[in-house]
C-alpha cells in the first residue's frame, strides 16, 4: 500500500506540470459508418441527421479554425451518442477524438440549438381533420370515443443537485425529474411538461399547467388518465370500485387505451438511454437536464 501510494504521488505531481496539448485524429464517421451502423449508435437514420445538421449548423459552427476547432458534424455525433446510450462524457470524446470538457460543451450547444428550434413542434392537434383522426386512432383500439390522448408521469434520473437536494428525491429513492407528457394512439408525444422535481406529484404538475384550459377551450374531447389524476370534465380515470359490468368493460377499454402512454415512455427511454435508469442518470444540472429531456 505504501508504495501504491508513493506511486499516486508521483503521478499528482505529474499532472501537475503543463502538459502538452494534444490534437487527436477525429473522423467523420457520418461519411464512414453505413446506415445500420448509424441507427445502432446514433439511434437517427442518415437523412434526419443531415436534417437536423443544416438547420443548425450555421449556429454551431465556430468561427475560427484555432486549436482545430470541432465541426459541426462532430458536435452532433457527440450529442446523439450521449443520448443514446448515455454514459461518461469521457468515453464519448474517446470515441470522437476530444476531449471531457468539449464534449460537455458541444452536448450544451447541440441541445440548446435544438431545443430552440424544434421544441415549438410538440403541441395539440389544431385542425378538425387532425382531431378527427386523433379520435379515431383511439377508438379503434379498445372502442373508447371522444379520446383525444393518454396523460402520465415519468420519472427521469438526474445527479444530486447542488440546490434543493431533497426535493429532488423522487418516491423510489433517488433524484430525478417528474416528467408529464400526452401522446395520442401512435404515442406521437402532443404535450411534454419537464420542470418539476422528482418529488411532485402528477395531479400537482397536472393543475399546475395549462393542459386543462386548452382542451376545454381549444378540443372536445377527454384525456384518459390513471388512478393518480383527478376526475374531470375533460379527465377520465379509472373506476375504483367497480360494481357492475359496464364499470368493468368501461376500466378495460381505459386500460388498453391509456396504454399508449406507457409504451411511448418504454419506447423513448429505449431509443434514448441517457434517459434510462441502467445508464446511471443525466449527469447535468436540473435545467440543463430538462433540455436534454425536451429534445
Amino acid at each position: 500500500m505504501a508504495v501504491i501510494g508513493f506511486l499516486l504521488h508521483q503521478e499528482e505531481h505529474q499532472r501537475a506540470l503543463r502538459r502538452e496539448r494534444v490534437f487527436r485524429e477525429r473522423q467523420n464517421l457520418l461519411e464512414i459508418l453505413d446506415d445500420v451502423s448509424l441507427i445502432e449508435r446514433y439511434r437517427l437514420p442518415r437523412h434526419l441527421i443531415v436534417e437536423i445538421l443544416n438547420i443548425i449548423s450555421p449556429t454551431i459552427t465556430r468561427h475560427t479554425k484555432r486549436s482545430h476547432a470541432v465541426n459541426p458534424t462532430t458536435q452532433l455525433l457527440v450529442t446523439l451518442r450521449y443520448y443514446s446510450k448515455g454514459g461518461f462524457l469521457s468515453e464519448i470524446g474517446d470515441l470522437h477524438g476530444i476531449s471531457r470538457s468539449t464534449a460537455s460543451r458541444c452536448i450544451t450547444a447541440v441541445t440548446n440549438e435544438i431545443y430552440a428550434k424544434y421544441h415549438v413542434s410538440i403541441k395539440f392537434p389544431s385542425s378538425i381533420a387532425e382531431i378527427r383522426d386523433v379520435k379515431e386512432g383511439c377508438y379503434r383500439i379498445a372502442r373508447m370515443p371522444n379520446v383525444v390522448g393518454a396523460i402520465d408521469g415519468t420519472l427521469i434520473p438526474i445527479q444530486s443537485p447542488s440546490v434543493d437536494e431533497h426535493v429532488f428525491v423522487c418516491r423510489k429513492g433517488y433524484h430525478a425529474l417528474n416528467v408529464q407528457a400526452i401522446c395520442t394512439y401512435n404515442m406521437k408525444f402532443i404535450n411534454v411538461i419537464c420542470k418539476w422535481p422528482g418529488s411532485v406529484h402528477d395531479s400537482f404538475i397536472l393543475s399546475n399547467s395549462e393542459v386543462g384550459t386548452t382542451l376545454e377551450n381549444e378540443m372536445d374531447g377527454w384525456l384518459l388518465g390513471d388512478s393518480g389524476y383527478p376526475l374531470r370534465p375533460w379527465l377520465l380515470t379509472p373506476v375504483t370500485t367497480p360494481a357492475s359490468r359496464s364499470d368493468e368493460m368501461y376500466n378495460r377499454s381505459h386500460m388498453k387505451t391509456r396504454n399508449v402512454v406507457e409504451r411511448a415512455f418504454g419506447m423513448l427511454k429505449s431509443r434514448f438511454r441517457c434517459l434510462h435508469k441502467t445508464t446511471g442518470c443525466i449527469m447535468f444540472a436540473p435545467p440543463k437536464a430538462c433540455k436534454v429531456v425536451y429534445v
